[in-house]
């Protein structure tokens, strides 16, 4: 009678299911996680086991997934980047920009072993020492949503760390416009007859950057973003009509700028000036090649012409503003704006203040003991001026 051999236990170490000849693991890792893995034979199971209790004893950390090769931050940022360029056609650059940072400090990292709170640190010490705006920072975190949520769509990774991180709220309600302040007092005598911010930005700019004068006034008299105007092509301004045509805005989908008389001379000349170029693009540079954005002069005439705390946005600001100021309808603001919703334009009515100066003038419009008493007579010789 034959005796059936007796397999001696081997903690961590199973068979399943009986008698498959095919052995699995279990142990836990340096995390204190529960793992399982599947052997070929039972000689090898034991090694493992082994070895996988000695890696945790050393803290050493394994992949989430041991089937495959943990991947490094720096390989799921280079997918993101491909499919910014392909899908992002607005905003794909600033991604390019925005991963460096991001690269410097994670880029060998495993993607998975990289805690929340490591990104939560970087976000908020980086945000102090570079002085980021609450929105720059969003823009970063979004950036980090979107490589892990594409890496986790491709099961390059199982769990995203920073799924659970949130953006924080902006406020976008600036309102900063042309001749809100005075301009700082110069040194420059051509500019000492311009008193007010336009005719300082308005005075450097044709001096200086005369080349990038058509594209201030645009700007200036259509309100469209940067992005909006500077991928402007031929094709897509009726001049008969007085209609430049947005393929692609904000919200993704097209809208018509409609074009003062200004803005219809300024493409006209710019039209002119480069009659024999190959390109369609309307805003070129010095060499006739396509311009993306304004450049850096803009803000070295902004610098130049003593103008404080304005961006070439603020262009776009000041083309609602003086729309508000002019009395124009809140609909038709929002549409030229290309606002989604008119909350957007909304922001603007505390500009249109005509009605309510005069309400508090009715307070001083007939003489009574307290303002003759406030009077600039008697506030200067420090006495009581009688009201008879």
């Amino acid at each position: 009678m034959s005796k059936t051999k007796i397999i001696p236990k081997v903690r961590g170490v199973y068979e399943r299911p009986p008698g498959s000849g095919i052995w699995w693991v279990q142990h836990f890792d340096s995390d204190g996680r529960r793992r399982r893995e599947k052997i070929g034979n039972r000689s090898k199971a034991i090694e493992l086991v082994e070895k996988r209790r000695t890696d945790a004893r050393a803290g050493i950390k394994l992949p989430d997934n041991l089937r495959t090769r943990a991947v490094t931050f720096r390989e799921i940022a280079k997918s993101m980047i491909e499919y910014s360029r392909k899908e992002k056609e607005r905003s794909y650059r600033s991604d390019e920009i925005r991963i460096v940072p991001l690269l410097e400090q994670f880029g060998n990292r495993q993607a998975e072993s990289i805690k929340s709170e490591e990104f939560e640190q970087w976000l908020n010490a980086t945000a102090d020492e570079r002085g980021w705006a609450v929105a720059t920072r969003n823009r970063y975190l979004a950036l980090l949503k979107l490589t892990y949520r594409l890496a986790e769509e491709h099961g390059k990774i199982k769990v995203s760390p920073v799924r659970l991180l949130r953006t924080r709220k902006e406020n976008n309600k600036r309102d900063r416009y042309l001749c809100q302040y005075r301009p700082s007092p110069t040194q420059l005598d051509y500019l000492k007859d311009c008193n007010d911010e336009e005719s300082r930005l308005r005075k450097v700019i044709s001096t200086r950057y005369q080349h990038h004068l058509p594209a201030f006034e645009i700007a200036l008299n259509t309100g469209m973003r940067r992005s909006e105007q500077y991928r402007t092509k031929w094709s897509d301004v009726d001049f008969a009509r007085h209609i430049l045509t947005v393929r692609h805005s904000k919200t993704g989908e097209k809208r018509f700028v409609s074009l003062n008389s200004v803005a219809l001379a300024m493409l006209e000349f710019l039209q002119a000036r480069a009659p024999e170029s190959e390109s369609d693009h309307v805003f070129l540079g010095m060499k006739g090649e396509p311009l993306t954005r304004q450049g850096r002069w803009f803000e070295n005439a902004v610098k130049e012409a003593g103008i404080k705390n304005f961006t070439w946005h603020d262009l776009r600001h000041t083309f609602a503003s003086r729309l508000v100021m002019a009395g124009v309808d809140l609909r038709k603001i929002q549409d030229l704006m290309g606002h989604k919703t008119i909350e957007m334009t909304v922001r603007y009515t505390h500009l249109r203040r005509d009605d309510l100066n005069e309400a508090v003038e009715t307070l001083v419009s007939q003489p009574t003991a307290t303002s003759a008493a406030t009077s600039p007579e008697t506030a200067l010789s420090g006495g009581s001026k009688v009201v008879q």
